[in-house]
């Protein structure tokens, strides 16, 4: 079985921890190929909400072999807070494997995220705070430390040396910062290495093993399509590509060897952070969508922006990730909304647009055109099938699967595990 590829279609929050932990009983591995603790999922089990934000959604599910894989930046002390955390609530985390590639974030890649956030001023981006941007600057600018680098203290304090040479200069001329100390940066990440060492392997020797031996590998991006350093809101994105090609390159495997790219769309739009919004919604319905949904940031406690579905972005997204299936996930928010409006276009300067405008200017400019549908009263957290939706709401899935480009094959109607309607097998091939 090869590969598949779990993708955010939007801004991020859109439910992609509950597809992989809904996958996690046919899966083998679940592969967290990206980001950092700046990308949390949350996962309801049984009743039980678990927040993830570091730890890949496959922790959860026993028979699951979860990975770290070489594209993601740890926050050391945040990893063994968020193990303890679920250890403590009878979750075994001793299959946890971490890639000895992947990149450290250092305290102060925190440091440098905060100030340089205040510095900003106006012009902030409305990151986390947690280091992850700093730490892919030096992992690209070739100054960063490796998960390996703390098993060898030589060559990690040479390291920590070049990196902290730059930085200090910055920290003390430019933002009033005491200089960090070499030695204290060191002997805090040395004091992680035992504990590291059993968990960090040759992660894509284990996965492409895995893959020939027709086990099922499970790639779950962090963040979203519209969060995509190249293909998202620039600058109001991430530091890495949280597309279904980063995930290749996040997890060390080869794209001929993915079978499936599963989109992961909300039916509706949400974002955190600052950046373009065609769609938010300003008024009673934007803070229906906020409150019905609870949408608050797993990461950050800050209420999201709500917004109306947008089909342009979904339409671009299916063809920047190549989508194979999409899973529509809270449907039920919208249960109780008398007409559902739909964005199928953009006005901007006088000029109808179809598709997602080429600049950034034109995007930030746009104003929203909709068609709406009617909406439904009744209650579908309990269906199972889409016969059983509403009519209503099964015309508002057909329309979205007709302007996606892209069949639905799974809708979500409630936050647990079993709340969900499967249409189309997502694994066809892969059982337990």
């Amino acid at each position: 079985m090869p590969a598949v590829v779990i993708v955010g279609a939007q801004w991020g929050d859109e439910g992609k921890g509950k597809a992989t932990d809904l996958l996690g009983e046919r899966v083998d591995y679940v592969v967290k190929p990206n980001g950092g603790n700046n990308a949390g999922h949350t996962v309801v089990v049984h009743g039980e909400k678990f927040e993830l934000k570091l730890l890949p959604a496959g922790i959860l599910s026993p028979r699951v072999t979860p990975v770290i894989g070489n594209g993601v930046v740890v926050n050391l002390e945040a990893l063994f807070e968020e193990i303890a955390a679920l250890s403590s609530r009878g979750v075994d985390t001793d299959r946890l494997r971490i890639s000895a590639n992947a990149h450290v974030v250092a305290p102060y890649h925190q440091t440098l995220d905060k100030v340089t956030e205040r510095f900003l001023g106006k012009r902030a981006i409305g990151t986390t705070g947690r280091g992850i941007g700093p730490a892919y600057m030096d992992k690209v600018g070739r100054l960063g430390i490796r998960v390996q680098d703390l098993f060898d203290e030589s060559i990690l304090a040479q390291k920590v040396e070049g990196a902290l040479r730059q930085k200090n200069e910055l920290l003390v001329k430019l933002y009033n910062r005491r200089a960090v100390e070499v030695e204290e940066i060191t002997e805090t990440l040395l004091s992680y290495a035992e504990r590291l060492r059993p968990m960090v392997v040759d992660t894509t020797e284990l996965l492409n093993t895995a893959l020939d031996r027709d086990e099922v590998v499970l790639m779950e991006g962090g963040q979203a399509t519209y969060l995509d350093v190249d293909h998202g809101t620039y600058p109001f994105v991430t530091s890495s590509n949280p597309t279904a090609g980063g995930a290749c390159v996040g997890a060390g495997i080869g794209p001929t060897r993915i079978d499936r790219v599963i989109g992961i769309v909300k039916a509706y739009t949400t974002r955190v952070g600052a950046g373009p919004f065609p769609t938010e919604l300003f008024d009673k319905w934007g803070e229906f969508l906020q409150t019905t949904g609870h949408e608050v940031g797993v990461n950050t406690g800050r209420p999201r922006r709500c917004g109306w579905y947008d089909a342009l972005m979904i339409r671009h997204a299916v063809r920047i990730n190549g989508f194979t299936d999409i899973v529509l996930t809270k449907l039920d928010v919208l249960t109780g909304i008398a007409e559902v409006p739909i964005c199928t276009g953009y006005e901007v300067d006088g000029v109808l647009h179809h598709e997602m405008p080429m600049t950034q200017t034109d995007v930030h400019h746009a104003t929203p055109v909709y068609e709406t549908l009617p909406g439904w009263d009744e209650d579908i957290s309990t269906c199972r099938t889409l016969e059983e939706l509403p009519e209503n709401a099964q015309a508002y899935v057909r329309r979205l699967e007709e302007l996606a480009g892209c069949r639905i094959s799974a809708i979500g109607v409630g936050p647990d595990r079993d709340d969900t309607i499967a249409v189309h097998d997502l694994l066809p091939g892969a059982s337990r």
